[in-house]
């Protein structure tokens, strides 16, 4: 195999196929990248076994085939050539990267070893909007747990219902939503969120394919396609979280009240939680650390409901206050024991969050 191709586009390519690459797992081979000659058009492959990601790239072909190469380190070979035309090329076990003086040589992995991924989803595509749908990814992937000792909560539920399509997380501790009108995506899935927040980085453009089964999710776009094999568990029942109304309604400014969250979190920690009184004509946050001090302010805000106080973990709260759209936000609020339901912006983003026992 031998290509020629552009630095900054050979490397961008490189780079997000490597997005899916395991750098400590135990099989030598998944360290590596397939790169293989497809008509005019590099094809570049980086798996872990459960995530895949492929992206591909028009160059220009001097000799076709197909060769495997360490992920990182030859992504980072071609980004630190000089700008301009770059060759790679694969021959008696070494891959040869040069470019306007500098050369590299590295050493091949055995492309037999590298494993057949093959595409099995049979449930049709459906197109969506790439950036609505990544940002909505965003949204609810805050509240998507990171231990690996509870799988069922690292992922992100796609749920298909009359109206579209809607994706939840929860960590236990609190649960993110968003609502995607008119999208229908096929079967129900759990995809995991580590695969998820990598659809913007590596295929994300402003069309998005997206096909669900019982066993893969898949996202494609002109710029490559990701596949990741789905959670096989039941996701917890969320729906009986929701209650049908809220007695207490404060709207407020998203950039004041992440402002005032964020001084309080100088003094706090985070098993320290702030406490928001809530009142008519605002809402005064407040948080005390022993020994350390306290911070208190006061913001005004349009609040309905009975005067109450209620305190939330600073840093969940301030995952859900920045994932909310628009320049307002919504907190709704039973009683200082039941969770709060923070909104805002009329993109059907919501994030419950459970409050903390003053």
């Amino acid at each position: 195999m031998r290509i020629r191709a552009e630095r900054d586009d050979l490397a961008d390519d490189l780079s997000r196929a490597a997005r899916a690459v395991g750098t400590r797992s135990p099989q030598q081979i998944l360290q590596g990248l397939l790169c293989e000659v497809r008509g005019n058009r590099l094809e570049v492959t980086g798996t872990d076994g459960e995530v895949t990601i492929r992206t591909m790239l028009d160059v220009e072909v001097i000799d076709s085939g197909k060769t495997v190469v360490p992920a990182k380190l030859a992504a980072e070979a071609v980004r630190k050539l000089p700008a301009g035309a770059v060759t790679m090329a694969a021959s008696d076990g070494e891959v040869e990267i040069t470019g306007n003086g500098p050369r590299f040589r590295l050493r091949e992995f055995v492309v037999g070893d590298f494993p057949d991924i093959a595409d099995t989803i049979e449930t049709p595509i459906v197109e969506i909007d790439g950036e609505k749908f990544v940002a909505a990814l965003g949204q609810v992937g805050v509240a998507a747990s990171a231990d690996d000792a509870r799988p069922t909560l690292t992922g992100v539920l796609f749920e298909n219902g009359e109206e579209g399509l809607r994706l939840v997380a929860t960590d236990s501790y609190r649960l993110a939503l968003r609502e995607l009108p008119g999208v229908a995506a096929g079967a129900d899935a759990l995809v995991p969120y580590r695969a998820l927040r990598e659809v913007g980085r590596a295929i994300g453009d402003a069309k998005l394919g997206v096909q669900l089964d019982s066993r893969e999710a898949a996202f494609s776009s002109e710029r490559g396609r990701m596949t990741a094999r789905v959670i096989e568990a039941t996701f917890p029942n969320y729906r009986q979280l929701l209650p049908d109304s809220y007695p207490n309604r404060l709207t407020i400014a998203k950039s004041m009240l992440l402002d005032a969250v964020g001084r309080a979190a100088l003094v706090a920690e985070d098993h320290i939680p702030v406490r928001l009184s809530l009142h008519e004509g605002g809402v005064e946050l407040s948080v005390t650390r022993q020994e350390v001090g306290e911070e208190t302010e006061h913001i005004e805000a349009e609040y309905e409901g009975e005067d109450m106080t209620i305190a939330f973990n600073t840093r969940y709260l301030t995952d859900g206050v920045s994932a909310v759209g628009g320049d307002e936000v919504i907190l709704e609020t039973i009683d200082p024991l039941k969770p709060g339901m923070l909104s805002g912006g009329g993109d059907g983003f919501q994030y419950l969050l459970m409050p903390v026992r003053l």
